[in-house]
C-alpha cells in the first residue's frame, strides 16, 4: 500500500515479487507457444504492404511515469498519425488496413507486448500504458496513485468497458487496481479478458466518422 505521508510505496510480496515471476514464466511460455502464429501474422502484415514495417513502435508512459517503447503488430497504414490515440482520429477507418482490422478486433495486434512483459516494462495485468499526449488520464492517474504498478496488456478498466469508458472512469479503475493488486484479482481479470476478447466486447476503432 502507499504511505500517505511521503508518497512511498511499501513492499508487498505478491505485487513486488511473485507477480513479476509469474509475468516472466507466462510471457516466456506464451512467446514459445504463440511463436508460429506470430510469424504467420507477421507474414500477413508484410504481404499486405511489403514496404511497411511489420512492427508498430510507440512511446508509452509506464510505472512511475517512466516512458518506454511499446510493441504491436502494425495495423494501420504508414501515413497514419503516430503519437495519437486512435480514439482521437477524425476517421480511423481510413488508416486501418484489412489485416489490421482483423488483428484489432481479435486483439492479436497486442501479442508483441509479451516481449515488453519479458523485458520488465509491462506486466500481463495492469493499467493500460498511455501515450504522452493523453495528459488528462495521466494526470488523474498521478492524483489517484495509479502509477505505482507496471502497466499491463489488460487491466481492470479493460474488463469494465475498455474503449467505452471516459477518462475519469479509466483512471478510477486503474487506481482501484493499483491499490488492491492480488493473485485473485489478476486471475479474475485474466479470465474476464479472455471472455471479452472472444466476444470482441468493448472494442471500438476510434471515431469511425459516423
Amino acid at each position: 500500500m502507499t504511505n500517505s505521508k511521503n508518497g512511498e510505496t511499501n513492499f508487498e510480496w505478491y505485487r513486488d515479487f511473485f507477480k513479476r515471476g509469474i509475468d516472466i514464466v507466462i510471457s516466456t511460455i506464451a512467446i514459445v507457444v504463440l511463436g508460429i502464429p506470430m510469424i504467420i501474422i507477421a507474414i500477413c502484415v508484410k504481404v499486405e504492404d511489403p514496404y511497411a514495417e511489420i512492427w508498430f513502435r510507440q512511446e508509452r508512459i509506464g510505472k512511475n511515469d517512466k516512458s518506454f517503447t511499446i510493441y504491436k503488430f502494425r495495423s494501420m497504414t504508414v501515413d497514419a498519425p503516430h503519437q495519437m490515440a486512435t480514439e482521437d482520429f477524425n476517421n480511423s477507418q481510413e488508416y486501418i488496413t484489412a489485416v489490421g482490422r482483423v488483428l484489432r478486433r481479435s486483439s492479436l495486434d497486442e501479442l508483441p507486448q509479451l516481449f515488453n512483459v519479458l523485458k520488465g516494462e509491462m506486466s500481463l495485468i495492469g493499467p493500460r500504458p498511455l501515450i504522452p499526449k493523453e495528459k488528462m488520464v495521466l494526470g488523474l492517474r498521478d492524483q489517484l496513485g495509479a502509477t505505482i504498478v507496471l502497466p499491463g496488456i489488460t487491466g481492470l478498466a479493460q474488463i469494465h468497458g475498455r474503449d467505452e469508458l471516459d477518462d475519469k472512469k479509466k483512471a478510477e479503475y486503474d487506481s482501484i487496481y493499483a491499490h488492491h493488486v492480488s493473485i485473485r484479482l489478476d486471475s479474475w481479470i485474466f479470465f474476464k479478458t479472455f471472455l471479452d476478447v472472444t466476444r470482441c466486447k468493448g472494442i471500438h476503432d476510434g471515431n469511425e466518422g459516423k
